[in-house]
């Protein structure tokens, strides 16, 4: 199926499948064929790898009596909600005093989660004539980088959008469900569902990610005779590489199949799920839970596995350079989700979040926190396991996890809860607690991040400068 010579931008086709490769020595690129230009400027100081950058996104804030690490620099004790990100201590920077001024207008959650990647304040509408007065940070990386990859930016979530308006604080609640806008008035929809996310990194024919053909085969079948071919064209190290890599995709395609049918078999049995289903016209027996709608799908899912399976596919698509941008939301604003498979957990992460001083709540509260932290150090895991050059692919991504409050109880966009991973290709210096002036613009930190990706810009919303002590 190909001819000539290979570059790294070479993909393995078969039915309805376009898989992108890991980057591989062996197949360096050549000039007109599909190499970035040398005015690409990737952040690029010296680094011959992409930067990738990755937004991570917690509702409802955190517990603040247990987020803070004691001590400054290099000489800091990690926090007991950030303690599961012990392994990667080296490779953090925890950022202290960082606030988003334009998110400080008294609404509860929407504005802080609208405006978290834009650094500017939502309009209050209560249809969808949505605007973030700004378009997110993000998607100007990826307006800079998309050409060079198959997809633009990858968003992912867990919660789908929830619908009708929030009569406590006069919005509609789709502000809740976006963090990416690709315009101030345009919002990107994120993949919810594990096998859908990973249908749109492989599956080159819209008609096999709607189950036409080659839809129920692995991509890897689909692909076997193409991939025999080109491992005859690789090194031993490579050949090592490529096979750690389609070892990975396998083990999340046999997840994302585990899943879908302990879900189905989980639905199929519970009366009220039934009902949804044929309320939606569909046949119970063929019905899909992750590629069918309905909130019947959001039936059966173990949280941290969805989590999870999300977190890999965001691995995949930056090992492959499929896209340099992705960002995930935790769950959207104002997220109910009841955390109780959590060991002293009772209840929804709202309810928690909204703790006036209880002494149970707020340890409940961090809980919750803390497995979000433990979700952050498995990408971080995963991350750092690959190799690339005489790094990781971490150490070639700019991976940011926070919230658009500190405190759910008050809802203060005040000393933010953040953390910056990864060495951006050798521009950050991580293993750091820097604590800046109160009231440092977050935007100074969006700023950083964009010039680190070659994104020429001087200014950011409000910001007022790059943040500095980053590298």
């Amino acid at each position: 199926m190909f001819a000539g010579k290979v570059t790294r931008r070479r993909m393995l086709r078969g039915a309805g499948v376009l898989m992108s490769l890991p980057l591989l020595e062996s197949l360096r690129p050549l000039k007109g064929l599909g190499s970035e230009p040398e005015t690409s400027n990737r952040a690029e100081k010296g680094s011959k790898h992409p930067i990738r950058f990755a937004a991570l996104y917690m509702p409802n804030g955190v517990n603040a009596h247990h987020w803070t690490p004691k001590g400054d620099g290099a000489n800091f004790e990690l926090s007991s909600i950030l303690e599961p990100l012990a392994p990667h201590k080296s490779d953090i920077l925890v950022l202290t005093h960082l606030w988003n001024a334009a998110t400080n207008t008294g609404d509860g959650h929407y504005v802080k989660t609208g405006g978290w990647l834009t650094s500017t304040t939502i309009t209050r509408t209560t249809g969808n004539n949505l605007c973030a007065g700004n378009t997110s940070m993000d998607q100007l990386i990826a307006a800079r980088h998309g050409n060079f990859t198959p997809v633009a930016s990858l968003e992912l979530g867990i919660e789908p959008p929830a619908t009708g308006v929030d009569t406590n604080v006069g919005f509609t609640q789709l502000y809740g469900a976006h963090i990416s806008w690709s315009t101030p008035t345009n919002p990107l929809p994120k993949e919810v569902h594990p096998k859908l996310a990973f249908d749109r990194l492989f599956r080159s024919n819209p008609s096999a990610r709607k189950g036409g053909l080659g839809h129920d085969q692995s991509v890897l079948d689909l692909v076997a005779e193409d991939a025999r071919r080109l491992q005859r064209e690789l090194g031993g190290a490579d050949r090592q590489k490529l096979n750690e890599y389609f070892e990975s995709v396998r083990s999340v395609e046999k997840r994302i199949e585990f899943e879908t049918r302990r879900q189905r078999e989980q639905i199929l049995v519970d009366p009220l799920a039934r009902k949804e289903i044929e309320r939606l016209g569909q046949k119970v027996d063929s019905f899909n839970p992750f590629r069918d709608p309905g909130k019947v799908s959001e039936r059966g899912v173990t949280h941290t596995e969805h989590v999870r399976l999300m977190l890999d596919i965001l691995t995949l698509a930056f090992w492959t350079d499929s896209t340099r941008v992705s960002t995930f939301m935790f769950g959207n604003a104002v997220s109910g989700r009841d955390f109780t498979f959590l060991d002293g957990v009772k209840g929804g992460f709202h309810e928690n979040s909204h703790h006036q001083g209880d002494e149970t709540k707020l340890e409940m509260y961090r809980r919750i926190n803390r497995w979000h932290q433990e979700q952050f150090a498995y990408l971080l895991s995963r991350l750092k396991s690959i190799r690339e050059g005489e790094g990781t692919l971490l150490d070639h991504s700019m991976i940011l996890c926070g919230a658009g409050m500190r405190d759910g109880n008050s809802h203060n966009p005040e000393n933010l809860p953040l953390i910056l991973a990864g060495r951006g290709g050798g521009t950050i210096s991580p293993g750091r607690h820097l604590t800046y002036a109160r009231k440092t613009p977050m935007a100074n930190l969006h700023l950083s991040l964009l010039q680190r990706t070659g994104v020429d810009m001087k200014k950011f919303a409000d910001s007022t400068g790059p943040l500095p002590n980053l590298s």
